[in-house]
């Protein structure tokens, strides 16, 4: 820590308790809804089109094989995130000179056009090539959204939330993340068990998706009344040109790797209802209720990491689940391979989700603390939309491909465990947030 201590250290521009608290606007329960509506979406979206990849390549990519199909599903599905960090870029820059509540609705509307496209789009029998182009534009658009919503999302809740509870409220990004999954897993297990083969390739894969927008209109009306907090007072805008709007280079590189263990252990458990298909050959419907549980957890767990890193600091909090995750997650694996039962499943899936969720929820609040005010929802954008991009859009084929080279079906757990050491020497590196309002990574 000494060396760690003498290359990286805090600069605090102010106090919390300096702050003028007239000047702060604290975020009700609504505006907080408002504020994560868009990530739970896509965590919902995410999951539901995992559930429902095999009718979505037989709707609109027509191959010779079933698995050419899934796999150009799969790979369509994958191309929303290379236009993330773009979008992080792009919705970052506005977050930072126009203001928080501006991109936020942006983001949240280009997600319903995208969403909508993949909902909404014929089949390919009905119109042609023009099925799967409308498809692949549709998730380009969803991957611009997404890449952009969470740097303006993060930086409102940690500005809007009342002195000493900034982890709290902040948590709420990666607990929304579980209410997606949860509502996406009750909606797959109800489906799987209501619908024919027949009806769920003709309609029923669709109507998850109709039902996910639902919340958009809540969203975009809050999103409109949301106070804005770009600015501690009513200074004006830090006059910046985009071509030199630059977070701190270094500071990203950090927060990609504090991201990374996160990510990785979150698309795992992503992945556990298609694991215990294919690998453990579990029912699908008993296989389902490991993303219940995955969602469920991650909800409970998140806002007690939020918790835990206002009381004890960010520091700790997200990183000895993350040191507990390196540790156990390759004997959690080969207990589920040796008591291969639905139980099983449900407990581990729940244990790992729940070191993975204390551990996120205090790493997505100490990332945006330590950029400053004029940087931090581009800093945060870039920072995760790289990781997720990166790492999390590979998840699954990368674990996929090791259990086949391998033969070993623990083997999606040394991936976890070497992610989460990457990401344990990250968080080292980080500076302790909980006690200011203002720290950046300063390189000695």
């Amino acid at each position: 820590m000494s060396d760690t201590t003498s290359r990286v250290g805090i600069r605090h521009s102010e106090s919390v308790r300096d702050i003028d608290v007239k000047h702060r606007t604290v975020a009700t329960p609504s505006v907080v809804a408002a504020a994560v509506a868009g990530n739970a979406l896509e965590f919902y979206d995410f999951v539901t089109y995992a559930f429902f990849a095999v009718y979505i390549g037989k709707t609109f990519f027509p191959a010779e094989t079933a698995y050419a199909s899934l796999l150009m599903s799969v790979a369509v599905f994958g191309m929303g995130f290379l236009a993330r960090p773009f979008g992080g870029f792009v919705f970052g820059v506005m977050g930072d000179r126009v203001g928080r509540r501006a991109s936020m609705i942006l983001t949240i509307v280009l997600m319903t056009v995208g969403t909508l496209g993949v909902a909404l789009t014929p089949s390919y029998a009905s119109i042609g090539i023009a099925a799967p182009i409308i498809v692949v534009l549709a998730r380009l658009i969803q991957g611009l959204a997404l890449g952009g919503e969470i740097g303006p999302s993060s930086a409102f809740l940690i500005e809007s939330a009342p002195a000493g509870k900034r982890g709290l409220r902040g948590s709420w990004l990666l607990g929304s993340q579980g209410v997606g999954i949860l509502v996406a897993g009750i909606m797959g297990v109800l489906f799987s068990r209501m619908l024919n083969h027949e009806d769920m390739l003709a309609w029923g894969w669709r109507v998850p998706f109709l039902v996910g927008l639902l919340i958009v209109p809540v969203a975009v009306y809050l999103r409109r009344v949301m106070p804005e907090t770009l600015h501690t007072d009513g200074e004006q805008a830090d006059k910046v040109d985009v071509t030199t709007h630059n977070a701190p280079g270094k500071l990203i590189t950090v927060a990609v790797g504090v991201i990374l263990g996160g990510t990785v252990s979150t698309y795992v458990g992503n992945y556990m209802t298609t694991y215990a298909i294919a690998t453990l050959k579990m029912p699908a419907a008993a296989a389902m209720d490991a993303t219940v549980a995955v969602g469920l957890f991650t909800l409970i767990f998140s806002i007690v990491g939020g918790w835990l890193s206002d009381r004890y600091g960010r520091k700790p909090t997200m990183l000895w689940p993350r040191v507990g995750a390196a540790v156990l997650t390759v004997p959690a694996f080969a207990l589920l391979n040796a008591i291969p039962t639905p139980l099983t499943l449900v407990v581990i899936s729940a244990f790992l989700a729940t070191l993975t969720a204390i551990s996120g929820a205090a790493s997505l609040v100490a990332i945006p603390e330590a950029f400053p005010r004029r940087h931090r929802a581009l800093g945060m954008g870039i920072a995760y939309a790289i990781g997720v991009s990166v790492f999390g859009g590979t998840t699954q084929f990368i674990i996929t491909w090791l259990i086949h080279v391998t033969g070993s079906p623990v083997a999606p757990a040394w991936y976890v465990t070497i992610a989460s050491v990457i990401t344990v020497l990250a968080m080292l590196a980080m500076p302790e947030t909980r006690d200011s309002s203002h720290a950046t990574l300063r390189v000695k």
